[in-house]
C-alpha cells in the first residue's frame, strides 16, 4: 500500500498543492513552519479522519477559505483508489470513493492505513489518559473500520446521559423530584450497548498488541527492561466498590485475544448496567458519568514500574516509539488479527514519521531507522537534509514558502 498522489485546496496553509509519491522513502525538507507537517496531516486525515495536532477540524480549513478538500490516491497492489474528503466548518464532512459520492465520510476508512510518529508522541507516556484512550481507539479504527460507528455513537450517547444526569441533578436539588429520570433507563441501556463494543474491542486490541510492544521496546532500548501494557478499565472498580469508581484504579479486565471477534460484548453490556445502576445517586450529584471506556486508562509498566513518573526521558521515548512500531506490525501482519473478519489484502500501512528524528538522540535515531527501513512506504519530514539517518535515503521534496518542489 503506498499513497501515490496528494492533492490539497485550502488545507491549512495551502490554497493548492499537488505532489506525486512513490513507494520507498520519501523525505520532506524544509524550514519549520513551511507546511510539511501539513502534508502528512492531510494524508493522516484520509486513513483515520482525524488529525494529530488538533481536536477539530475547523483548524484544517485554510484561513478565509469556506472548506478544504484533500484527494490522495491509494494504490493497494495494482489497484488505484482515489479518495476526496471535503471538510467544512460546522457541517458534515463529504467524501467520494473514485468521484462518487458515499453516504457518510466514514465510509473511506480502511482504504488507506497509516502510522505516525511525531514528537506529541511523548504524552501517550506522560500524558493524560485520554491520549492513551484516543491512541487505542485510533489503532481500533484502522484495525476495524466499522468501529468508527460505534466510538460516534456512543460520544453521542455519553453527552446525551451527562445532560440528562445534570438536569436531574439540578431538579433534585430544587426539590422539583425525579422526573427528569424517566428516560435515563433508556441511555443507561444505549451507553451500556456501545460502550461493551468499545472495551471488548480495546481488550482484544492490547491482548494482540502487547507481545509486539515488548518486542519493539527491546529493539528500540537495546533491552533495558521490559515494557508492558494493560488495559485498566474503571467498570471493574464500581462493581467492586462505587466509592472507588471515579478512575482506572481498580484491577484490570484481563484482555482475551484469542476469543473470536469482540469477546464478551454481552457480559460487558450486563456489568456496565449494573454499576450504572449502583452508581446512579452518585451521578446524579455530580452531573457526570462515572464509569465506562471514557473513564479508562492504558497503563504502561517498565520493570514493573509506571512508566509514568518513573521511566527516564529516554525510556518514555522508547516506549512511545515501541507503542507505534508494534502499531505497525500489528498492521502488518499477514491475516491480521483473528478476531477481525474483513482485513483484506495489500493492508501493510504507509509509515510517516513528522520530524521525530530531531527529538530522539543517536542510537535511538539509527534504531528507528533501521526498523522501519523496509516498509513499503515512509514519509519523513525533517527541517534540514542531515536529520534524517542515512539508512532513510531515497526520494526528496523540498517545501519552502508553501512551495513544495521535488529535488533532483
Amino acid at each position: 500500500m503506498y499513497v501515490s498522489h496528494l492533492s490539497l485546496t485550502d488545507f491549512r496553509s495551502y490554497h493548492a498543492v499537488d505532489l506525486e509519491l512513490e513507494p520507498g522513502v520519501t523525505a520532506l525538507v524544509g524550514p519549520n513552519g513551511q507546511g510539511k507537517t501539513n502534508l502528512v496531516e492531510a494524508i493522516g486525515y484520509v486513513a483515520t479522519l482525524g488529525s494529530h495536532r488538533v481536536p477539530t477540524d475547523a483548524a484544517l480549513i485554510r484561513a478565509g477559505a469556506p472548506r478544504a478538500v484533500v484527494r490522495a490516491k491509494v494504490v493497494r497492489g495494482d489497484r488505484p483508489t482515489l479518495v476526496e474528503i471535503e471538510v467544512t466548518a460546522g457541517r458534515a464532512n463529504r467524501a467520494r470513493i473514485n468521484r462518487s459520492p458515499v453516504p457518510r465520510a466514514r465510509d473511506v476508512l480502511g482504504i488507506l492505513r497509516t502510522v505516525l510518529f511525531a514528537p506529541e508522541d511523548l504524552a501517550l507516556v506522560k500524558g493524560d489518559p485520554d491520549g492513551r484512550r484516543r491512541f487505542l481507539d485510533e489503532l481500533s479504527l484502522l484495525v476495524t473500520p466499522r468501529m468508527a460507528a460505534v466510538v460516534g455513537d456512543y460520544d453521542r450517547v455519553l453527552r446525551q446521559r451527562s445532560a440528562l444526569l445534570k438536569s436531574a441533578g439540578a431538579a433534585m436539588r430544587g426539590a422539583r423530584g425525579g422526573a427528569d429520570l424517566r428516560t435515563l433507563d433508556v441511555w443507561d441501556a444505549k451507553l451500556a450497548q456501545t460502550g461493551a463494543q468499545i472495551i471488548a474491542a480495546r481488550q482484544a486490541l492490547v491482548g494482540a498488541l502487547h507481545p509486539h510492544v515488548a518486542g519493539a521496546y527491546e529493539q528500540v532500548s537495546a533491552g533495558q527492561g521490559e515494557a508492558r501494557i494493560e488495559y485498566r478499565s474503571s467498570l471493574e472498580a464500581a462493581l467492586s466498590d462505587p466509592s472507588d469508581a471515579a478512575g482506572p484504579s481498580g484491577p484490570s479486565v484481563p484482555p482475551d485475544p484469542a476469543a473470536p471477534r469482540l469477546p464478551g460484548v454481552e457480559v460487558l453490556e450486563a456489568q456496565l448496567l449494573e454499576a450504572m445502576g449502583r452508581l446512579r445517586s452518585r451521578e446524579i450529584e455530580r452531573g457526570v458519568c462515572l464509569v465506562g471506556p471514557h473513564r479508562d486508562d492504558l497503563t504502561l509498566t517498565l520493570a514493573g514500574l509506571p512508566a509514568k513518573g518513573y521511566a527516564s526521558h529516554g525510556e518514555s521515548w522508547s516506549f512511545a516509539l515501541a507503542l507505534r512500531l508494534a502499531s505497525y506490525r500489528l498492521l502488518t501482519e499477514p491475516d491480521g488479527p483473528e478476531w477481525v473478519s474483513d482485513w483484506g489484502e495489500d493492508g501493510e500501512p504507509v509509515l510517516v514519521l513528522d520530524d521525530v528524528f530531531a527529538e530522539l538522540d543517536v542510537r535511538r535515531r539509527d534504531r528507528l531507522a533501521q526498523l522501519v527501513s523496509g516498509a513499503g512506504q515512509v514519509l519523513v519530514t525533517a527541517a534540514v537534509a542531515g536529520d534524517v539517518p542515512e539508512q532513510l535515503s531515497g526520494g526528496r521534496v523540498d517545501v519552502v514558502d508553501g512551495t513544495v518542489t521535488r529535488a533532483v
